[in-house]
């Protein structure tokens, strides 16, 4: 076996492992990036999860079926006028892999502009400072820092076994070739929420049980009551306090057992994703050979410089839980690389967006009303609805509202919180004002464009002191 040094190996390249390994090199450290993810063709595909399974490809075809439902539901609102959408799923597919296939290449590219060696294989500890690389060939490296960036995987449910063909995970419900009849989703966090409208806009009757007796518990109950709303008015069906008991596979159709309200029921799906969270995606890596501590759900522990209880072995993104977010595994990867060299990374954690990107999108930053209510932190509060704007109005999409919150003594920024069009992108404003300390008053003061979508956080910021304009 060959060996090799460096000064620092990351273990992953998906959205923490190679933005850590690129900021590494960019700081003058040697590096090597180990990666397992293979394309049909058993060639390197990087970008984990986020680009190949996830974020990437979910985005792709949201966007594609948010197309066929505006030229079906909503083009005769603008004078266009359309007999009927069809859609070709397949082609939908292929474009979705399109995109996922440029991006993966992109991130190649970026590795060896940044002279990063690579090395495609599955990577488990030897000792502290090496790493056995199991792929085409064996070998054995080694370096003075080890980064553990090899992310999440899809929490499985004993009963309910994924084969990919009517019991799915996510992987399966963004690989469909057909439009379900119906889909069962067992899980309303963001995953199954997004596959619940991406195959709702194209058709399938979608019904999804939820066990928890809230909707999106961790989202501000404003947002979280706005959002149900509009989401049974498309027409998904949310069940909540609902737990599936199990679910057998008869023909073509499968029927899942359901406990509400101390009744149990059986309902029949031509599909069911199981959409319940995700795990740390440790399994092979050897932990237990250099005693690398996880907590009892299998995450790897570290201190606040992500460091784990070995001295120079670390771990960045989902495999250290907390927030599963691709820019926040980005961010933790910068910061830890600039700590190896010796400079002050740092995240805030408290200025970290979330997005859903259902339609209209669900987007916040900071705390929401209920945290801090529980915390007996006094805050005042301003809203502004998005039928109250003109560019929304002229876009014909005027559901949802703005929220913010802010130290009622202060008037600092505690927390932002949207449901609305292009609330993903509306968020970043949101996000530099809580890194940057910034007051409600700050931002009211601050012009925005008219007519925009953005003017809507303006007139938010203004009911913060009771003085909105246009509500």
């Amino acid at each position: 076996m060959d060996a090799f040094s460096f000064d620092v190996i990351v273990i992953g390249a998906g959205p923490a492992g190679y933005v850590c390994a690129i900021r590494c090199a960019q700081l003058g450290m040697s590096v090597a990036c180990i990666d397992q993810w293979s394309d049909k063709n058993n060639k390197p595909s990087l970008g984990g999860t986020c680009l190949n399974v996830g974020c990437i490809p979910s985005k792709a075809l949201l966007d594609s079926s948010h197309h066929y439902s505006f030229l079906n539901e909503h083009a005769g609102e603008h004078g266009i006028k359309i007999s009927e959408a069809t859609i070709d799923v397949a082609k939908m597919q292929q474009r979705k892999n399109k995109v996922v296939k440029t991006l993966t290449t992109g991130v190649k590219g970026l590795l060896k502009k940044n002279k990063i060696n690579f090395f495609h294989g599955t990577a488990s500890f030897v000792d502290a400072n090496t790493l056995n690389i199991s792929g085409e060939q064996e070998q054995q490296i080694s370096a003075k820092s080890i980064i553990i960036a090899t992310g999440s995987k899809p929490f499985e449910l004993d009963f309910l076994p994924i084969d990919q063909n009517k019991i799915l995970d996510s992987t399966g419900a963004l690989s469909l070739t057909s439009v379900p009849q119906h889909l069962g989703v067992i899980g309303a966090g963001v995953i199954g929420l997004e596959m619940a409208s991406v195959w709702s806009r194209l058709g399938a009757k979608v019904t999804i049980w939820e066990a928890l007796d809230d909707f999106l518990p961790s989202v501000d109950k404003d947002i979280s009551t706005q959002a149900q709303k509009i989401l049974l008015k498309q027409g998904i069906d949310i069940e909540l306090s609902c737990k599936v008991q199990s679910a057998q596979i008869h023909d073509e159709v499968v029927k899942v057992s359901v406990l509400k309200d101390g009744q149990e029921s059986t309902i029949e799906v031509s599909h069911l994703l199981v959409a319940i969270g995700r795990v740390a995606n440790t399994q092979g890596l050897g932990l237990d050979t250099v005693n690398i501590t996880c907590d009892q759900r299998g995450f790897i522990q570290t201190d606040d410089g992500w460091r784990t209880n070995i001295e120079n072995v670390y771990a960045i993104g989902d495999v250290i839980g907390g927030a599963m977010l691709a820019h926040k595994g980005s961010e933790e990867g910068v910061a830890l690389a600039e700590q190896l060299a010796g400079q002050h990374g740092h995240v805030n954690y408290h200025a970290i967006p979330w997005v859903i990107y259902t339609w209209p999108e669900v987007a916040w930053a900071g705390a929401t009303e209920e945290k801090l209510n529980d915390q007996n932190i006094q805050y005042s509060k301003g809203k502004f609805p998005f039928m109250a704007l003109g560019r929304a109005r002229a876009m014909g999409e005027t559901e949802g509202l703005i929220k913010f919150l802010s130290d009622a003594q202060t008037d600092q920024l505690l927390g932002v919180h949207i449901v609305g069009p292009n609330a993903s992108e509306l968020i970043a404003e949101a996000v530099v004002a809580l890194e940057s300390e910034l007051t409600a008053e700050d931002l009211a003061r601050t012009i925005h464009g008219h007519p925009t979508l953005s003017e809507g956080l303006h007139e938010a910021a203004l009911d913060v002191a009771g003085r909105a304009i246009h509500f």
